[in-house]
């Protein structure tokens, strides 16, 4: 019993994680995707790509590709050309702002909030949640992947 109670306790954890960056983005007035743009764009720079938004973000092509268009139309970031198909994504002056009036808080309170345990902590909570993931998406492969369906 004391597993399962350990499990639901880390699972209320990863939760409460979440629910705190969904709260900053409505207080924000940001979607949750245009959100993790701004703040993906703050970690990779200006010039980024949509593939780098992609995969620091964990969102799908599709929904980024959509909020990108959307903040390109509504004055927030413009695409500049690249090789092929590519095209570098580029905060505007009112996109610079946004960044830097609400990304940059965030990114600040979470360095700060990494930076007050001590490196053990830091090491323990990465390897430990390293290993919970691997162990995770091995396990739930079949039902990501539709081998299997679960019963209802």
């Amino acid at each position: 019993m004391q597993e399962l109670e350990a499990l639901q306790r880390f699972i209320h954890l990863h939760k409460q994680a979440n629910a705190i960056y969904q709260e900053m983005s409505l207080k924000q007035n940001l979607s949750s995707s245009v959100f993790d743009i701004f703040y993906a764009i703050c970690i990779l720079g200006d010039g980024c790509l949509q593939r780098d938004i992609c995969e620091i973000a964990l969102i799908s092509k599709q929904t980024i590709n959509s909020s990108i268009k959307k903040l390109e139309k509504s004055g927030y970031l413009r695409l500049i050309p690249g090789k092929g198909k590519e095209k570098h994504i580029y905060l505007t002056e009112v996109g610079k702002q946004v960044a830097e009036e609400r990304m940059v808080p965030v990114i600040e309170a979470e360095c700060r909030s990494f930076h007050e345990m001590t490196v053990d902590e830091q090491e323990l909570l990465l390897k430990t949640t390293e290993t919970y993931l691997t162990l995770l998406e091995q396990y739930t492969k079949p039902m990501r992947t539709g081998e299997t369906k679960p019963e209802v």
